[in-house]
């Protein structure tokens, strides 16, 4: 489905791209105001969809969120799609006109373009880590216990705790509204690291070997007995799951990943650099050449 998308949207990308750059400096506030307000309608969103993907009825779609964006003058429309190949979150940046939009990611630009993410980052992380707190690379990880890709990417991870002493690994959980289940899984997840770092990351690992097993009619059985075989007491972390309380530290994550633009799990950051799940290998090198970035930055 990647490359489905990459060779639909190609040519709207470069005509827009050229629409942008002929659009004049900033406009005052009132036009501002005028331009946030410009967004497309539901209906046309579900049209223009409609008319990419409707000819295969494997296809499927949920808009997500229809906002302004970040970048002035545009809007901002997020969308899921479902096919065989599995889900594909879908970022669209319309043009004002309503004639153009971007597929894709808007990239930070600077000398420094990942210090305002990584800065987001370190002061909203509340998920459990592993590794010391003053490690040169941080690497923040958002995933949904449900998600297959999850469960994919994190032998990556759990490979990088296992061999490299100098990275702080942070778990956020951003279970996403699609997932049945996903939501009661990160309660657990939390409650099971309230009550024992170390039992958590069992905890997750468990949960996703088990994850094809679990459904939302059986979600509190199957994640008790994990939390359980995890070394905590399954019931006093099912108790804890319901409370209100860890239904808002669970918003809190995922708050913090909206603010730095995460719309699909998983979604690491190395020191503040956005990247999607990747194998050990890219993860790897990437972590070293932030570890030395940060050095050199010190001297």
């Amino acid at each position: 489905m990647h490359r489905l998308l990459n060779y639909m949207f190609i040519f709207p990308l470069l005509i827009t791209l050229a629409v942008a750059q002929q659009q004049p400096a900033a406009p005052h506030a009132a036009a501002k105001a005028a331009v946030s307000t410009n967004l497309p309608s539901e209906e046309t969103v579900n049209a223009f969809l409609h008319q990419w993907f409707g000819y295969d009825s494997s296809l499927t779609w949920k808009i997500v969120s229809i906002k302004p964006s970040e970048i002035e003058g545009l809007s901002e429309v997020n969308a899921m799609l479902s096919g065989a190949q599995g889900q594909q979150a879908l970022k669209l940046y319309v043009t004002p006109d309503g004639k153009h939009a971007v597929n894709g990611e808007i990239m930070p630009f600077g000398a420094h373009p990942f210090a305002v993410a990584q800065k987001e980052l370190e002061r909203g992380v509340n998920g459990p880590s592993h590794g010391p707190a003053d490690a040169p690379v941080t690497v923040v990880d958002f995933s949904d216990l449900q998600c297959p890709h999850c469960k994919d990417a994190h032998p990556a991870l759990e490979k990088l705790m296992s061999e490299d002493k100098n990275v702080r690994v942070v778990f956020q959980s951003f279970p996403l509204p699609m997932h049945d289940w996903a939501a009661k899984g990160a309660a657990y997840a939390d409650c099971v690291s309230r009550s024992s770092n170390d039992a958590f990351w069992k905890f997750i690992q468990s949960v996703y070997t088990a994850q094809t097993d679990i459904t939302a009619a059986n979600a509190d059985e199957k994640l008790t007995a994990l939390a359980d075989s995890a070394g905590v007491k399954g019931a006093d972390i099912a108790a804890c799951a319901a409370k209100p309380e860890t239904t808002s530290r669970v918003e809190k994550s995922e708050a913090l990943g909206k603010a730095v633009d995460v719309n699909s799990t998983p979604t690491l950051f190395v020191n503040g650099r956005k990247l999607p799940g990747v194998s050990y290998e890219v993860l790897q090198k990437l972590v070293d050449f932030a570890a030395k970035e940060n050095t050199q930055a010190k001297k």
